[in-house]
């Protein structure tokens, strides 16, 4: 059996790995880096000398992991495609709305490459997908060996799972599970994973927050009384909150966690909430599924939560700034040419509001050089290029929500899994590298590897 990583192996990025077990090839993923645009944002599917790939297991609908399905399936249209129930209604949103942002940056100019794949394209080669309830096994066989696999609950985002590959050779059942995005523990919408029984033979597990030493020193329930605490003082002074928020995950849980502050009386539901976009359409979706998906609670609706969608004309959106309000929009870095971005522009320059992030954000993008220098004390920065430098007056936080396991968390669940070798991937260096060490210190019998980019590996 051989295993492969065909995504970057020392970043976040375009999450693929491929198994070969015997004649039949198995993706665990087709993600796409966000950060690149064309074929380079995509898994590098010749460089490996696959002898093909027969599946594609998607665990989840974030772009670097679906991102890259289309262009996987148009290089192996004989592969078959197994996701979630879920993940599968999402891909019908998700994926029109990559093909349209891709072919908008191409003919503005902001993108070299042209579209990957059109919306008539996904729609042509949808019907190749199947979806899976959890814990349902997908035949996967080759012709040497009988195979399944099994998708596990990964408490990540709507949809998400964890996929347990079971191989049966020499009279015993060899097993691989890959965690993908995982999250132990509870959001305010969805509750944490579950996991296969003990033992595996290989795990392969993600290490986002492997380099994060405060992801593990903080908890939710204090993470959430500072991010009220902090906008009731902006509200009170007649301040807006902008809560930038990816779309898919993260904005359906602050929009129910707003609403659970309404519901306590701890937030004011005269102060009016503003949505726009591709959340609303996610949020749609999130509540359709809610009866047959994990959820803390299934009667629970996004749209339960009042809230009025954002104007479109940018005189009738400063109108609305003027007052006091929230608004959770995208895109949750504020990159350019999004609704986030112009918002954040408009209440930069004035003390009374403050831009308050929920999520993850790259250094380089716009939502990370303003938490840069909101941490410097810098007097001013460049949220949009085109503009250029514009003061820094307002308030700007950023809070833990993470869907992410913290690196504690990871390390009980592969001593939990008792496997015998353990593959650290989704992770930069510096997060791989105190994941292997501290497995190793808290006595994780297992061999450890960091797999390199196209560098086959032999299980």
């Amino acid at each position: 059996m051989r295993f492969v990583t065909l995504g970057n192996s020392r970043d976040i990025g375009a999450s693929c790995h491929v198994l070969q077990v015997g004649d039949t090839g198995i993706a665990l993923d087709a993600g796409a880096d966000p950060n690149s645009d064309g074929p380079e944002s995509l898994p590098t599917y010749g460089a490996a000398a696959l002898d093909g790939i027969d599946h594609v297991l998607v665990t989840h609908a974030h772009h670097d992991h679906i991102g890259g399905l289309p262009s996987m399936v148009e290089e192996f249209p004989h592969a078959q495609v197994h996701l979630t129930r879920a993940t599968r209604a999402l891909a019908d949103q998700v994926l029109p709305a990559s093909a349209r942002l891709q072919r908008r940056k191409f003919y503005e100019g902001t993108s070299q490459h042209p579209p990957l794949f059109t919306v008539e394209q996904l729609m042509e080669m949808s019907h190749l997908y199947s979806a899976h309830a959890y814990g349902e096994p997908i035949t996967i066989s080759g012709a040497r060996f009988p195979a399944t696999a099994t998708f596990y609950y990964s408490g990540h985002i709507l949809g998400a799972a964890g996929v347990l590959v079971e191989v049966r050779r020499d009279g015993r059942t060899w097993r691989l599970f890959y965690t993908s995005d995982t999250c132990a523990g509870a959001q305010s919408i969805i509750p944490g994973a579950v996991y296969p029984e003990p033992p595996v033979d290989v795990l392969v597990m993600e290490s986002t927050l492997g380099a994060d030493d405060e992801a593990e020193l903080t908890t939710r329930r204090r993470e959430e009384q500072r991010f009220l605490a902090d906008m009731k003082r902006v509200l009170d002074r007649r301040g807006t909150v902008l809560v930038p928020a990816f779309a898919l995950g993260r904005a359906q849980e602050i929009l129910a966690l707003l609403y659970r502050f309404r519901s306590n009386g701890q937030l004011s539901e005269d102060v009016p909430l503003y949505t726009a976009g591709g959340l609303r359409a996610i949020s749609s979706i999130y509540d359709a599924t809610r009866e047959w998906t994990p959820r803390l609670d299934p009667a629970f609706q996004v749209f339960d939560v009042e809230q009025r969608r954002m104007p479109r004309g940018d005189a009738a959106k400063r109108k609305v700034l003027a007052e006091p309000g929230i608004h959770v929009v995208t895109s949750g870095m504020m990159f350019e040419n999004t609704l986030s971005n112009w918002i954040a522009q408009q209440l930069i320059e004035h003390e009374r509001h403050a831009i308050l992030f929920v999520g993850y954000c790259k250094e380089d993008s716009p939502g990370g050089r303003l938490l840069e220098a909101s941490a410097n004390g810098s007097d001013g920065v460049v949220l949009d290029k085109r503009v250029g430098m514009q003061p820094l007056c307002c308030e700007v936080h950023r809070y833990r929500f993470s869907g992410h396991s913290n690196r504690r968390e990871l390390i009980r669940l592969a001593k939990s899994l008792e496997p015998k070798v353990t593959l650290l991937v989704h992770g930069e260096t510096l997060a791989r590298n105190w994941m292997a060490d501290n497995l190793v210190s808290a006595g994780l019998e297992s061999e450890i590897i960091l797999p390199e980019y196209c560098k086959p590996l032999e299980l």
